[in-house]
């Protein structure tokens, strides 16, 4: 199996997160299986200007030559990705959302509709599983956590996937890597 893990932890002083990213990694290797951590802090990333050249002009490709045509094409040739990020003002890592909003050009620029709703319709045959890996900080509650996974869960369906699990960095890294299916 083929994984790619986006870190989106931005503090290289969180050291604690990116050893636990690392350990499932470690797991998940040790089960003969193909994985790629990409620790977002440490690339080059411009933000989505919307543009749309990425569907126009370099169809596929972001315009700006950065490191989010290397992240797309390790997320769209993984089976699995694993988004992994701290919660920070109640949600994922503002690092984890300009990697996800730099996805666009995985998709094309034209619509069909999905369960009575606009969706992009896909780029390629095949998109990989996602899954949710987030550290809870003081004051995240419950309703926090559920508008975190309806978000992702909806990015999933942007993305023609589905988010299999959410879990927290509180867990065994063991079950991170059962609910990727890795046994």
């Amino acid at each position: 199996m083929r994984i790619t893990i986006l870190n989106g932890n931005p503090n290289s002083k969180n050291y604690l997160f990116d050893e636990y990213v690392n350990n499932i990694a470690g797991l998940l290797k040790s089960k003969n299986n193909t994985v790629d951590v990409i620790l977002l802090r440490e690339r080059n990333l411009q933000y989505c200007l919307g543009c749309f050249d990425c569907w126009l002009k370099t169809p596929g490709e972001c315009v700006m030559r950065d490191d989010s045509r290397d992240i797309c094409r390790k997320y769209i040739n993984s089976d699995f990705v694993l988004f992994a990020s701290p919660i920070i003002s109640g949600f994922s890592s503002a690092l984890l959302k300009k990697t996800q909003d730099k996805l666009i050009p995985l998709l094309h620029p034209y619509f069909e509709i999905m369960g009575g709703e606009f969706h992009h319709m896909r780029r390629y045959k095949r998109y990989p599983s996602l899954g949710l890996l987030l550290e809870k900080n003081t004051g995240v509650d419950e309703e926090n956590i559920n508008i975190i996974s309806n978000i992702y869960s909806r990015i999933a369906l942007k993305f023609k996937s589905k988010l299999r699990f959410l879990k927290f960095i509180t867990d065994a890294p063991q079950e991170v890597v059962n609910e990727i299916g890795c046994n």
